[in-house]
């Protein structure tokens, strides 16, 4: 980091002592270097606090609040939830993820391809269904509460979990079948076409890399995934899959 002073003379004193004015710019100089220094590591040191359980009777949600799903849970996740450091937000009606600093403020807003199938609920079993069998009413991307962590598929590609035992995760898009056209789907203007995966969630390459990889490394990390059916009550007060991404496995894309 550099400085500077201020670019004004300095006045020297009466007793012709010249060098009194330099050792005052100097520790004018060394004090505005440490405030600024003291400013960054404040906003740069998140507090490593691990997100604690949730408890429904704390779930702050009503079905009479004015209002939206996304400020709720922003509110929620700034309150504590989310252990005092930036979160995850997955809009899926809106097809969007967003990502916030501890204190609320959108770092970024980019779109994303989610499941092709309307739900908010998992299907049992489908993290260990080959992809072939997964039928068209099984791609959902389950809305809830989740602690992501960093993991691998069996390609040796990182991955971002958020369902280890239902194979769900947040991952660079890729093509899966050129006929899907994912990256035409992910540019385009319109939100219909963005429901196409078989419910992982699929983000722009440099959102992941620059954006989501180093957030999840540098600590626990809660991704919350609106729902499009259920209230935030119903599916916030869920206990969501706390198995570790201990192996490589096949995300269901």
């Amino acid at each position: 980091m550099t400085g500077k002073t201020d670019g004004k003379p300095v006045n020297r004193a009466a007793d012709d002592t010249p060098w009194l004015g330099s050792y005052w710019s100097l520790a004018v100089f060394i004090a505005a270097e440490l405030a600024i220094g003291a400013v960054v590591l404040r906003l740069t040191a998140a507090p490593q606090v691990a997100p604690q359980p949730v408890a429904a009777a704390s779930l702050p949600f009503t079905t009479k609040s004015p209002t939206t799903p996304l400020e709720d849970v922003v509110r929620w996740a700034v309150a504590g939830d989310a252990g005092g450091r930036p979160f995850i937000v997955v809009d899926k009606p809106g097809a969007h993820v967003m990502a916030f600093d501890a204190q609320g403020r959108l770092l970024q807003r980019v779109p994303a391809l989610l499941g092709s199938a309307i739900g908010d609920d998992t299907v049992p079993g489908i993290g260990d269904k080959p992809l072939s069998q997964i039928k068209p009413e099984e791609r959902i991307t389950p809305a809830g509460r989740f602690v992501a962590q960093m993991g691998e598929n069996l390609t040796g590609e990182d991955v971002v979990w958020i369902d280890y035992d239902a194979a769900v995760s947040m991952h660079r898009i890729r093509v899966v079948k050129e006929s899907e056209r994912r990256f035409e789907r992910l540019a385009s203007e319109t939100i219909s076409d963005n429901r196409i995966s078989n419910g992982c969630i699929n983000l722009p390459v440099a959102f992941y890399e620059q954006v989501l990889k180093p957030l999840v490394e540098a600590g626990p990390t809660v991704v919350y995934v609106l729902p499009e059916q259920r209230s935030l009550q119903e599916v916030f007060a869920r206990r969501p899959s706390a198995a570790p991404a201990q192996a490589p496995r096949q995300p269901v894309l």
